[in-house]
């Protein structure tokens, strides 16, 4: 390259980095277009945004059926606790039936007195933990509590009243334990 006078060589490097005439044709062009691509790009946010609607809806249900199932666990987990011990307090109403059965036989007796205590304390422990006894004589007939034995022909009581109760019922909280059984009147001249 000769030296020279500086300016054909800025000239020269001009003419070498001139854009074309159909390329700034073209930038026009693009430029027109860009309101067609903006339309393009809210088209796409807007289905994005629907997109997002929907997974904060699934969102929300899903966090709902987690939150019901997890109060059903531990509503569950609560009514066991709860129950648990209805096995065991089954099991000792025999005991309790044949404590009740030996103070009714020998009531009043001196000897006895030590038995009516101890009987005292399982009463009172039992209903600590929840079991109450069914009323049964003298109440009217409820078959969700009571279990019928045998009718008694009778005018002296109305008509599906208790008449005497054979075995006690009992109840562990709200839950029916063992039903009472009964005898229960009837009225065959109403």
């Amino acid at each position: 390259m000769a030296k020279g006078n500086g300016k054909s060589d800025v000239q020269n490097i001009d003419a070498e980095h001139e854009l074309p005439a159909a390329e700034e044709d073209g930038f026009e062009e693009r430029a027109a277009e860009q309101p067609a691509a903006t339309a393009g790009v809210e088209d796409e946010i807007k289905t994005l945004r629907q997109e997002r609607g929907v997974l904060y809806d699934r969102l929300a249900r899903l966090q709902a059926e987690f939150d019901n199932a997890r109060k059903r666990a531990a509503r569950e987990q609560a009514e066991f606790r709860e129950y648990a011990v209805a096995d065991a307090v089954k099991a000792l109403l025999p005991m309790l039936d044949s404590f009740d059965r030996a103070l009714e036989a020998h009531a009043g007796e001196e000897n006895f007195r030590g038995i009516e205590l101890i009987n005292r304390q399982f009463h009172d422990a039992l209903a600590k933990l929840g079991l109450r006894p069914i009323p049964a004589a003298g109440e009217p007939f409820d078959p969700r509590l009571h279990q019928a034995v045998e009718m008694v022909d009778t005018a002296e009581a109305a008509d599906n009243t208790v008449l005497e109760e054979l075995q006690r019922g009992y109840k562990l909280k709200d839950r029916l334990l063992r039903p009472a059984m009964v005898r229960v009147a009837r009225n065959p001249h109403k």
